[in-house]
């Protein structure tokens, strides 16, 4: 990669400066953006979707938990997908990898989940590998067709009045990211050499053909960090 010229403090305030006046643009151009995503339109659920939980069948209205809100989260862990049944896809799991402690979510009436078409046995046995302790559901209907993913990941956020459920703001495949900021840093910096995409950095790690899929099996990502079994790696009481 071809870095950035080294330049005197003078001309290095000046660029500071001139990127500022265009950082401050987007900013207000974000908070404009944002402002209009919450008065979007919501749309009720008209269907009774049911999922498989760990204790049994449970319906949408069920995953709120109690809460306002609702942020759904589809996960590509089932047969098909590359590393079944031992590991789920490298993005997902990148961006699971990513969700913090959900009582900051809880504490603002939000409750979040995950579904997949993977049986449940399988699931919990990803999560205690994996160490992610979030509620995550098994689909049995049409609610990954219905609420565009299907073919591909995706988070849809839902409301709840009751025991009536209205779809919110539905992300796009390229806006779930966001929701994860591993690769945040990464932009305020000079190089980004090493990789960009999730599916890349991850297929380096332990979801790629360097590891075994066995628990506890380790791998070198091209930074040279260690991948495995993420409880090895885990700082002590770091939990998902």
């Amino acid at each position: 990669m071809k870095l950035p010229p080294i330049v005197s403090a003078q001309e290095w305030e000046a660029a500071r400066q001139e990127l500022r006046v265009k950082e401050k643009e987007v900013t207000r151009a974000h908070d404009a953006l944002a402002a209009q995503r919450r008065r979007m339109p919501r749309m009720e659920v008209e269907k009774a979707y049911s999922f498989e939980g760990p204790d049994g069948p449970v319906k949408l209205v069920e995953l709120f938990e109690g809460r306002r809100q609702l942020i759904v989260y589809r996960f590509f862990f089932e047969p098909g997908v590359t590393g079944w049944p031992e590991r789920g896809c490298p993005g997902c799991s990148l961006m699971a990898d990513q969700v913090a402690h959900l009582a900051h979510l809880n504490a603002r009436d939000t409750a979040y989940a995950r579904v997949s078409r993977a049986p449940q046995p399988d699931i919990e046995r990803l999560k205690a590998r994996m160490g992610w302790d979030v509620p995550w559901y098994t689909l049995t209907d049409g609610f990954d067709a219905d609420f565009g993913v299907e073919q591909w990941h995706g988070t849809n956020a839902f409301l709840r009045e009751g025991k009536r459920a209205t779809r919110g703001r539905a992300p796009s495949t390229r806006g779930s990211p966001r929701f994860g900021r591993t690769r945040a840093p990464r932009r305020r910096t000079c190089d980004r050499s090493g990789g960009s995409g999730h599916r890349g950095h991850s297929s380096r790690g332990r979801f790629g053909p360097a590891a075994s899929g066995a628990a506890g099996s380790v791998a070198r990502d091209g930074g040279g960090r260690v991948a495995g079994d993420r409880r090895a790696a885990s700082a002590p009481g770091r939990l998902e």
